[in-house]
């Protein structure tokens, strides 16, 4: 072999080694932008009327500038401390937060799903986390204790506007057939749900469903809920059209006052 078809070879050589080291590099797999917030503990899931949660979550600036971020803490729970905060945050920049909020009063026998709400405002964009917490009224036995009764297994569903956009944060109030009441919120998606449980359990027949958000008029609808079977429903809230201002009329411009 000569010395030129040596220097091709090592040539050749070299390219396949690089090209092989450059496909390496792309098959490794991304990884994957941390969420904006994050729930990462509550102290209890199950609780009585008055009794405290502590809830710990993360927020992140996963954008390419500082920003300050507007933090609320609150849903179906009172929020005691904690509630709300601005940091500033760095670029892939997180912080860790505690809150404490208080469980509201229940009717006796029942039990109360209720979600602890984290909203953030960063960079022009909501997020939103949740997390269940059940409330149980005087003589409710705490959920996961015994199987639930026979009954629906739960209610689940999707909140959108007229063009069919997702709606996150608004309030849900689900009502079964026996006066029993839920409550939960609609996540970044605009779904949400709600299941049986021991304590909890939801009666069969008709189940309306309400949801409330500020800026647009309350949706209401009626499923029927067959035991062992989920009750599906959709809502579609209007916004609520900004009210028009009228320009005052030349007579009223023209007062006594003005001369």
């Amino acid at each position: 072999m000569t010395t030129r078809s040596r220097v091709r070879l090592a040539r050749a050589a070299a390219l396949v080694a690089l090209a092989g080291g450059t496909l390496a590099v792309a098959a490794a797999p991304a990884t994957a932008a941390p969420e904006t917030v994050s729930i990462l503990s509550v102290s209890a899931e199950n609780v009585k009327p008055r009794e405290t949660v502590r809830v710990q979550f993360r927020v992140t600036n996963d954008g390419r500038r500082a920003e300050t971020a507007i933090v609320v803490v609150g849903g179906g729970l009172r929020c005691a401390t904690g509630c709300r905060a601005e940091p500033n945050l760095r670029p892939g920049q997180s912080r860790t937060f505690d809150a404490t909020l208080v469980a509201p009063d229940a009717r006796p026998g029942e039990t109360t799903g209720l979600n602890i709400s984290v909203g953030v405002r960063l960079a022009g964009q909501n997020s939103y986390a949740y997390k269940m917490v059940y409330v149980h009224g005087p003589g409710a036995s705490p959920s996961g204790e015994a199987e639930p009764a026979a009954g629906v297994r739960g209610v689940s569903g999707r909140v959108g506007d007229a063009d069919e956009k997702a709606i996150g944060g608004a309030d849900l109030t689900i009502r079964d057939s026996a006066g029993h009441e839920y409550r939960t919120t609609s996540d970044r998606s605009g779904r949400f749900s709600i299941t049986s449980r021991a304590g909890r359990t939801i009666a069969e027949g008709s189940i309306t469903v309400r949801a409330t958000m500020d800026g647009y008029r309350t949706a209401r609808a009626t499923v029927r809920g067959r035991a062992g079977d989920v009750a599906t429903v959709r809502l579609t809230l209007s916004a609520v059209p900004a009210p028009t201002t009228t320009s005052p009329s030349p007579t009223a411009e023209a007062s006594p006052l003005a001369e």
